[in-house]
């Protein structure tokens, strides 16, 4: 293994990772499911409750002005991160499962009746899976599951029968990015036979962002969720982008402060265009500043830099894991890298593994990850994952691969091994 090293400059943003646990450096390896935060994510936060925190939109006063003109601003560097056309196409959100149960909710319930069909794959995050099987359960429709090869990959003829074989289909949710396997869904291809037949699509992006470019343009779909946190951003704050034809049609998600243009006791209310129709309430206006400034720091490294630290990563990994007894690679990381590497110990329970890791200052991700039809479409009780952002090194992998070589059956192995969280 070549010993290669995140730049000294890209670690020392990301004060964190100077950190100890129980003795031990950080290591932290749970990117999936979120990411430290830059300097520059820090400063902005800051800055924004120093200089121009208020309530937006509501106040005809300078502080006021200044807090919406951050807010907008945001919306408008989403915009230009994503590609959309226009910035009345980009909706904060809480993140992706919000995203999702919005869609679900206001979409769904105008598009989706008795025995139309939703089509999702059968590699989804339960937040692209419950919203659309709770919405086919109040309706009647049917939930249509597309599944996925043994080494988690959606095979675009199996989603072509999918749609040929349910006429009625009005919806098809996809996963851009495996958040178990890393494993990466045909969206674009997906999405040309879905409106080749006539059928909306939603794409959940909350694995893809962190590690590839989205031109939503180009890749066509009608909807695209994903999550500031998981992209060097804050908790709590993500987007929706909806094609402007189709987002303009959609009744609001929630009702209060902000969505409407005035109303009475009796007369029909009058809601305010999109986006502020669909963002009811205060909005994390912090976390819109500090998730543009994430995806300002992500453009100032580079795509090409984030896709060779993806690759090294990965590779390393798979590499380093061959090497130790009774650890195996699920899947195909290594085929399209996208910093996600699980794996199981033979005869020891994920939970054990990642106790054992955390022990030495190793954070990882040990179970089923929100995904347990997944991994019983896979046969297993869960997995260990690492996840990479652009501040790992192949010398935290070394610490794994070392660690890995003394992990041995505890309590979860013995008094529980079938046990799972999801």
């Amino acid at each position: 293994m070549t010993s290669t090293q995140a730049p000294v400059s890209i670690r020392a943003e990301f004060p964190i990772l100077g950190e100890m646990v129980g003795g031990h450096p950080l290591t932290y390896l749970d990117n999936a499911a979120t990411t430290q935060k830059p300097r520059a994510v820090l400063r902005a936060l800051m800055e924004y409750y120093t200089t121009a925190n208020s309530n937006i939109g509501r106040g005809y006063y300078d502080l006021s002005r200044q807090a919406t003109d951050c807010y907008e601003s945001a919306r408008e560097a989403v915009r230009r991160w994503l590609n959309a056309r226009t910035a009345d196409e980009i909706v904060f959100t809480r993140g992706t499962t919000d995203g999702m149960n919005l869609l679900a909710e206001v979409l769904g319930r105008r598009k989706v009746g008795v025995t139309d069909t939703v089509v999702i794959t059968g590699m989804e995050h339960n937040s692209n899976f419950l919203p659309w099987r709770r919405l086919c359960e109040r309706v009647g429709a049917d939930l249509v599951v597309v599944a996925t090869d043994d080494n988690g990959q959606v095979h675009l003829s199996d989603f072509v029968a999918a749609l040929d074989n349910h006429p009625r289909t009005q919806i098809a949710a996809i996963g851009h990015v495996s958040n178990v396997l890393g494993s990466v869904a045909p969206v674009a291809e997906m999405v040309a036979e879905a409106h080749r037949r006539n059928v909306l699509t939603v794409v959940d992006g909350a694995q893809a962002a962190p590690h590839r470019p989205i031109d939503v343009q180009e890749l066509d779909a009608d909807f695209y969720c994903f999550s500031g946190h998981k992209v060097y951003g804050p908790m709590g704050i993500g987007v929706l982008y909806g094609k402007r034809e189709y987002l303009h049609e959609l009744p609001p998600y929630q009702v209060g402060g902000g969505t409407v243009k005035g109303v009475s006791y009796t007369e029909r209310v009058a809601y305010v265009p999109v986006p502020a129709r669909l963002e009811a309430g205060t909005p994390d206006v912090a976390g819109a500043v500090g998730l543009a400034a994430a995806l300002a720091y992500v453009s100032s490294l580079g795509w090409d830099l984030v896709r060779r630290q993806d690759e090294l990563l990965v590779r390393t990994a798979v590499e380093a894991l061959r090497e130790v007894p009774r650890v195996r690679v699920i899947g195909d990381p290594a085929g399209d890298p996208n910093g996600i590497v699980s794996f199981v110990v033979d005869g020891v329970h994920p939970y054990d593994v990642g106790g054992h890791l955390d022990r030495r200052g190793i954070a990882v991700r040990s179970g089923v990850h929100c995904a347990s039809t997944f991994l019983d479409h896979l046969g297993l009780v869960g997995t260990v994952r690492m996840s990479f952002a652009v501040y790992n090194t192949v010398e935290e992998i070394e610490r794994v691969r070392d660690a890995l070589r003394t992990v041995a059956p505890g309590e979860w192995t013995r008094e529980r091994p079938t046990t799972r969280f999801v």
